[in-house]
């Protein structure tokens, strides 16, 4: 059995591998990142602040990101239809079209090798390690939508959903994304 410190210290060595993947295509991970989060996050949460919380960086690091993504035609800013103070982030076409080149991907089939049990485990023990870590940082967690206490769901029929906290349907697929206002159910 490994010792924490053995732990803790591979947990620091497999972020360095996903750091190093992040630098795929002449990206930045942070770049990398902001793609991720963009394609798995529900409309609520696709704001400069949603990927802020959802980072961990500060509004400089990320407003530079954006930018970065936004020349390179990978992402697009629009306003915001709720709320004619913020915006909404999107992915283009091309944005979309660099998803499958993810150095992630390298990651993500090693950790598919692994025997399922093994898989389950460990995506339990790292989501309580992130959340605790969250916590002590006053962090958010985000979440999956349908693990959510507000989703209510075929509130409106068959696969088409509710969020009751911020009062709107949500469509079936919706279910699926990432949410910055998530709470568990």
């Amino acid at each position: 059995m490994r010792s924490d410190v053995e732990t803790i210290e591979l947990i620091e060595r497999l972020a360095r591998l996903v750091t190093n993947e992040g630098h795929a295509h002449g990206m930045k991970p942070a770049q990398w990142e902001a793609l991720r989060f963009l394609a798995r996050a529900n409309r609520f949460s696709r704001t400069p602040g949603g990927l802020t919380a959802y980072l961990g960086l500060t509004k400089g690091t990320v407003s530079q990101t954006l930018m970065s993504l936004e020349r390179a035609g990978l992402v697009e800013k629009t306003a915001n239809p709720g709320d004619g103070r913020s915006v909404r982030l999107d992915l283009t076409e091309k944005g979309r079209a660099l998803l499958p080149l993810d150095g992630m991907a390298t990651i993500m089939q090693a950790f598919e090798a692994l025997p399922p049990p093994l898989r389950a485990s460990l995506g339990d023990g790292v989501a309580a390690l992130v959340t605790s870590a969250l916590a002590a940082r006053s962090g958010r967690a985000f979440g999956i939508c349908r693990a959510c206490c507000h989703f209510a769901v075929d509130a409106r029929g068959p696969g088409q959903h509710y969020c009751q906290l911020l009062k709107q349907p949500l469509e079936d697929a919706e279910a699926e994304q990432i949410c910055q206002e998530q709470e568990a159910a």
